[in-house]
């Protein structure tokens, strides 16, 4: 009598993935199961599942087409499958993992040393409301002479208005040594160390007495309630990039105040606060806030332009 075949459970499969669609498929069906959270540039588990076979297959995400039927060879498929089990095992953020990043489409080398370059700033960069007709500063790219970027961590958003407004020098400032290194690494990746320039300080220390154009600040602004509750991914990035103190805004506070006296005239200061709109609008109530809506993000950004700041806050004149 011959043996009896045991059969397999349904829905169960053991064969390895062989193609492009099939290893986006199993990682994301990997990573659901794991129960992670999503929040540093990908938003469900197919997005990092193909995020991540993109940047093995060296693929960024706008050349990457994960139902491609394309087959994977074995050390490909072999690398996808560690990256997963990494980020199963560790909860790191995917970006981490793989040291890349993008915004707007633009990579960025990350590591532990920053935040993960996620900010509703980059969109905004991107589009129509400072660059467009009209537009928030009322002239066109070329004209933007001077743009200053606060809390620059990974460098970034530095890097996109150097891209964005061609005849921009730009100043990048953290407070992080660590930090600065990581910017320092991108600037020369992006071929922009004659237009960029990093400064090490608090704020608006390091550039003395100058005005810009355009001030950019995605600053610090988690709560005391939303740094406790932190979940395992974000604990892996450096809480001097995410602490806001008690109520969120113990640095987007001291941005509000001293940002008059370092904006030339017609400029203005663009912001992001997360949720903290009504706190920052308890806190200013003399302000008159223009809140900006993104593609995923309704009044978690505002603008303040230059006599809108010097109302509230006078200050010397424009040099």
């Amino acid at each position: 009598m011959g043996k009896r075949l045991r059969k397999k459970p349904a829905g169960k499969s053991t064969r390895a993935p062989t193609t492009v669609a099939d290893l986006v498929q199993h990682g994301a069906q990997r990573l659901r199961a794991g129960k992670l959270v999503f929040a540093h540039g990908t938003t469900d588990p197919v997005a990092e599942a193909a995020f991540l076979v993109g940047e093995v297959l060296r693929r960024p995400p706008d050349r990457f087409d994960p139902t491609s039927r394309a087959r994977v060879s074995a050390g490909q498929r072999a690398a996808v499958l560690e990256l997963v089990d990494a980020r199963l095992r560790t909860r790191k953020p995917a970006a981490y993992l793989v040291h890349r990043s993008y915004i707007q489409g633009v990579p960025f080398y990350v590591d532990e040393r920053v935040i993960v370059p996620r900010s509703y700033l980059g969109e905004i960069l991107g589009g129509d409301l400072l660059t467009g007709e009209p537009n928030l500063l009322g002239r066109e790219p070329g004209g933007i002479e001077r743009v200053l970027d606060l809390c620059t961590g990974s460098g970034c958003l530095a890097i996109l208005a150097a891209l964005r407004f061609p005849n921009a020098r730009v100043d990048a400032v953290d407070l992080s040594a660590d930090a600065l290194e990581v910017a320092a690494r991108n600037v020369r990746e992006h071929a922009l160390a004659e237009r960029v320039r990093l400064l090490q300080g608090d704020l608006f220390a390091p550039v003395g007495e100058a005005r810009y154009d355009l001030i950019l600040a995605n600053p610090p602004y988690v709560d005391a309630s939303g740094m406790a509750g932190l979940p395992a991914e974000c604990r892996h990035e450096p809480p001097l990039a995410l602490d806001g103190g008690a109520d969120g805004l113990d640095v987007v506070g001291r941005i509000i105040d001293e940002t008059s006296r370092h904006l030339r005239e017609g400029g203005g200061l663009l912001c992001e606060v997360g949720r903290g709109r009504e706190a920052v609008e308890r806190a200013h109530p003399k302000q008159s806030f223009l809140w900006l809506d993104t593609e995923e993000s309704s009044g978690e950004v505002f603008w303040l332009d230059a006599a809108e700041l010097r109302r509230v806050r006078p200050t010397a004149p424009v040099a």
